[in-house]
């Protein structure tokens, strides 16, 4: 979805259409947030796949993944029109992009604050500590299995 709603984003805004360009604005911020949120919840998933394999029962797994990743996307799209609606318009009519022809977040607080900074450091952050402790993990199995092997021959 996002990637069809930003294809079709610049179509959508020579409709010179405001309230269009507002949502069309708002869906491509919400699955870009979207994505990230589900890279997320892949390393987590990873981590209990890889790691914690033994014991691991989480009820309602699925329920619980398909609410964060979809729900916290929306929670943080809610929260910005909450606060203005008019973050969302036509890059095109902001003094910052003179001749962008793209519906966007105007504002570049915003933009900074939940998409840059905020929103794709924490999933950046727990990818990389996921991804080191699932290495850790293979790097420990492989020296046990090494010594086990090498008491046997013995």
């Amino acid at each position: 979805m996002l990637n069809i709603v930003f294809l079709t984003n610049s179509w959508l805004t020579s409709l010179n259409q405001p309230g269009l360009c507002i949502t069309v604005a708002m869906l491509l911020h919400y699955f870009l947030l979207a994505a990230f949120t589900w890279m997320c919840l892949e390393s987590v998933h990873f981590y209990l796949a890889l790691v914690k394999f033994f014991n691991v029962y989480v009820p309602k797994y699925i329920l619980k993944f398909c609410i964060a990743g979809w729900g916290t996307p929306a929670v943080v799209i809610t929260l910005v029109v909450i606060i203005n609606k008019d973050f969302y318009g036509n890059g095109s009519l902001s003094e910052s992009h003179p001749h962008g022809n793209f519906c966007w977040i105007q504002d570049n607080t915003v933009f900074y604050t939940s998409v840059s900074v905020a929103y794709f450091f924490l999933p950046f952050l727990m990818n990389t500590a996921m991804f080191l402790t699932v290495l850790l993990q293979i790097h420990s199995v492989k020296t046990t299995t090494q010594k086990t092997s090498k008491f046997w021959k013995q």
